[in-house]
């Protein structure tokens, strides 16, 4: 059984920072993508950071890049996204994700879902 475990959200002010990590159980593929996705209500799921093991490749929503930073440690089988000069925008709950990465785009869909933890950037 699959399980990921999230924490790190919370009230930060505009323009602070927020790490967020998560580390997953019962999911040993050899390829495997890791990530963290994002919602607010009304609206849909959206890829935010991602990480794929086939090739190292990364992938950030244009909305994030230069303020996000995704990073893992093998060992703890954990992924964190370091969040700085966060904007009020950043506002959502974010999931965790993992999947199998081949086939799909990276940070497009995900099999695997951490239940969420909720950032609130405020003005």
């Amino acid at each position: 059984e699959v399980r990921l475990v999230e924490s790190g959200g919370g009230l930060v002010q505009a323009g602070g920072s927020l790490r967020l990590s998560c580390t997953a159980s019962g999911f040993r593929q050899r390829n495997y993508a890791r990530g963290w996705f994002r919602q607010v209500p009304g609206k849909k799921r959206e890829g935010v950071s991602c990480w794929r093991s086939v090739d190292g490749a990364t992938y950030y929503d244009r909305s994030v890049r230069g303020r996000f930073t995704i990073s893992r440690d093998n060992i703890k089988n954990t992924v964190y996204l370091e969040m700085n000069n966060l904007p009020p925008e950043a506002t959502a709950v974010y999931y965790c994700a993992a999947d199998a990465s081949s086939g799909k785009a990276l940070c497009s869909a995900s099999a695997y879902w951490a239940p969420g933890t909720q950032v609130t950037v405020s003005s």
